[in-house]
C-alpha cells in the first residue's frame, strides 16, 4: 500500500520497463556526448538515479525521452565544470605487472629468432618487439604492407615450429 509521496510497485515496474527499453540507446548517447564509455556510463548512472528519484513527476512529461536526453546533456556539462574532470590520468591503462620471465625462456626465444630467415626476423622484430604497425614496418623495410603481412605470418609459423619442441620438452 502506498501513501502520498511513496513509490509503489507499479511505479517501480513502470520505471524499470521504461529504462530497460531505452538503456542501449541512452548508453550510446552518453558515450557519444562524453567521448568515453566509462565516463558515459557514470553520467548515465547518475541520470538514472535522478530520474528514479523524480519518476512520479517525470513520467507525466509530454516527451519523456527528450527530458532524459536533456538530463544527460546537463549532467555532462556539469561534470565538465567540475575541477577534477579536467585532470587526465592518461590515455591508456598502465601495463599490469607480470610474473618475472624465466631467463631461459628469453634465451630460447632469442636463439630461435636467430634461426628465422633474415627478412622474416626483421619483420618480427619491427612488428612485435618495436611495436610498429604494418604500414610503419613496410616503410622501414621499403616493401609493401602485403609483404609485411606474409613475412610476419611465415616468420611466426617458423618461430612456432622452432619453439614447440623446446616448450613441450621433446
Amino acid at each position: 500500500m502506498t501513501r502520498s509521496g511513496e513509490r509503489g510497485g507499479g511505479a517501480d515496474d513502470e520505471y524499470t520497463e521504461y529504462v530497460r527499453a531505452r538503456m542501449v540507446q541512452w548508453r550510446r548517447t552518453a558515450y557519444l556526448m562524453s567521448g568515453d564509455w566509462d565516463r558515459g556510463d557514470d553520467i548515465l548512472q547518475r541520470v538514472l538515479t535522478d530520474l528514479y528519484r523524480t519518476w512520479a513527476r517525470a513520467r507525466r512529461a509530454d516527451h519523456l525521452d527528450a527530458l532524459v536526453r536533456t538530463m544527460l546533456l546537463r549532467r555532462l556539462i556539469d561534470e565538465r565544470r567540475l575541477r577534477w574532470s579536467r585532470v587526465r590520468l592518461g590515455t591508456a591503462l598502465p601495463e599490469r605487472p607480470t610474473a618475472a620471465a624465466d631467463p631461459t625462456d628469453r634465451i630460447t626465444l632469442v636463439g630461435a629468432l636467430r634461426r628465422v630467415p633474415p627478412r622474416q626476423r626483421a619483420v618480427l622484430v619491427l612488428r612485435y618487439f618495436q611495436d610498429l604497425s604494418v604500414e610503419e614496418t613496410a616503410q622501414a623495410m621499403g616493401c609493401s604492407a602485403g609483404t609485411v603481412k606474409s613475412q610476419a605470418a611465415k616468420g611466426l609459423a617458423t618461430l612456432r615450429a622452432l619453439l614447440t619442441p623446446s616448450l613441450t620438452g621433446n
